[in-house]
């Protein structure tokens, strides 16, 4: 008898990683994909939304609600990922109208009413900047019992990529990281450190293309756009499928190989805020609060990724 599928609400700022993970989710029978909800980061809260539409459209994915949440981060303004993602967020391929609607609830309030339904708990997977989950634990303390966990992308072991030492998605709201990995959760952090063993490979991309399908040809469009940028930016001559990486960790945990560890978000720095302080060797003292990844299994999460895609037309 095979285990029952992981109830998962994902929150995202697609982006284009993000985009092939909600792919991923929608399509592996490991997982149910309950909600998508969008978030400020990537680009401003309007074009995630629609972008989160635009690939849902494509995909046929008709029966998981989208909602809107935070526009900007819950101090200062929003600095977002246009250098990376384009001017739509999403730019590459060429959108269509999208078909897919706009939940009316805020991406809070559909959060809480399904964590408070659901039978079973809940795992949130954010793959964007972490506004929206943390004004879901300030705002609804009473349901931080129906979370099963915390899976989310973002921070580093290493060096940064938005400033020398922050992560993206820490650096647009640090103060919403430091409240959720002091929230005393269940949580996972897949940061560049382990979201860099996904290159998407001059053979992966091949692999995409021979699939013969719209949905492969999507995807290659997507990750050449992508891969310009992170030549452009970084010099990877191939581009790192970041936020895919966290849903694979929910779908197969073995994938992901991780260690325990005290993670404190540094808020106050001039240098150096949203950076992940992860206490690899214990040297501080502090409680272990979250699994840190450290290794993938690249093989075989693009074989994941492959059978995902290739699930769409």
């Amino acid at each position: 008898m095979s285990a029952r599928p992981t109830p998962i609400i994902m929150d995202c700022d697609p982006g284009h990683d993000d985009a092939l993970a909600i792919l991923l989710a929608a399509a592996n029978p490991a997982v149910e994909l309950l909600a998508i909800t969008t978030v400020a980061g990537n680009q401003t809260m309007e074009k995630c939304t629609l972008n989160a539409r635009r690939i849902c459209s494509v995909a046929g994915i008709t029966d998981v609600p989208i909602a809107s949440g935070a526009s900007e981060p819950l101090l200062g303004s929003l600095h977002i990922g246009e250098y990376v993602h384009g001017a739509s967020g999403l730019d590459g391929p060429a959108w269509g109208e999208p078909t897919v609607p706009v939940s009316a609830e805020h991406a809070v309030d559909l959060m809480a009413r399904l964590l408070a339904e659901h039978p079973e708990p809940v795992t949130l997977v954010p793959t964007g900047p972490l506004t929206n989950v943390a004004l879901l634990l300030k705002t609804r303390p009473e349901l931080m019992g129906k979370i099963g966990e915390i899976v989310l992308m973002g921070g580093s072991t290493e060096r940064g990529n938005d400033t020398p030492y922050a992560e993206f998605n820490m650096k647009v709201d640090p103060e919403a990281a430091d409240i959720v990995f002091r929230s005393g959760l269940h949580v996972t952090m897949v940061g560049l450190n382990v979201t860099h063993q996904a290159l998407a490979v001059p053979e992966v991309i091949e692999r995409l293309g021979g699939l013969g399908t719209r949905m492969g040809d999507l995807c290659v469009e997507l990750l050449t756009f992508f891969s310009a940028s992170y030549l452009r930016t970084w010099g990877f001559t191939s581009p790192p499928l970041h936020d895919a990486v966290a849903v694979a960790r929910v779908i197969d945990p073995t994938l992901v190989e991780c260690i325990p560890a005290p993670v404190a978000i540094e808020t106050m720095g001039r240098y150096t805020s949203g950076a992940t302080c992860v206490d690899l060797h214990h040297l501080t003292g502090e409680p272990d609060n979250a699994l840190v990844g450290m290794k993938l299994d690249a093989p075989k999460f693009w074989d994941l990724m492959l059978e995902a895609v290739a699930s769409y037309e």
